[in-house]
């Protein structure tokens, strides 16, 4: 069973991010043990290397994963929304993101000031899409929306999202 859209809607994810969509496959998303619930918070320490992403689906569906952070460089004044954070291409169903084909690396969360949020949106695809995708010029400025409508992938069929604010600095003595 697919996820609710209700907590997307409250964070805002569905209007800043994406448009109103049914989820219709399930995404699951860890970073070390902490399996990533909707609006739950995470350290950035804890989420330096690129989180374990499982993908529901049949081996013969091919899916494309996006991780933006609409609040960049914060939330008051998201002037750079959206900063993409990964995309990877041509994912097999019923596997990970490492057997699909990178087209940006995975860059870790660096909130400046603020609550920011971290979007993981999954797209099923018509069809191949690794050798029409390029790497985007920048991450600052980065449209979802947009990205989706160029490589034809309709509305997203999972999403979830995690907030992260900058740590403080640990003191030395």
């Amino acid at each position: 069973m697919a996820a609710s859209v209700d907590p997307l809607v409250v964070g805002r994810v569905i209007g800043d991010v994406l448009d109103m969509f049914i989820p219709t496959a399930n995404m699951s998303v860890y970073f070390g043990p902490k399996h990533i619930t909707n609006g739950c918070e995470i350290k950035p320490s804890a989420a330096v290397n690129p989180p374990r992403v499982i993908i529901s689906g049949n081996s013969n569906e091919l899916y494309t994963l996006v991780m933006t952070d609409p609040d960049a460089p914060s939330p008051s004044e998201p002037n750079m929304r959206e900063w993409v954070h990964w995309i990877v291409v041509d994912i097999p169903g019923g596997t990970n993101p490492s057997k699909g084909k990178e087209i940006l690396q995975y860059m870790e969360p660096r909130p400046p000031v603020g609550i920011h949020r971290y979007i993981f949106v999954l797209f099923r695809q018509n069809s191949p899409v690794g050798m029409m995708v390029q790497q985007p010029p920048s991450r600052a400025n980065f449209s979802t929306r947009m990205f989706a409508g160029h490589l034809d992938l309709g509305l997203p069929v999972a999403t979830v999202y995690f907030n992260a604010q900058k740590e403080p600095a640990s003191r030395r003595r």
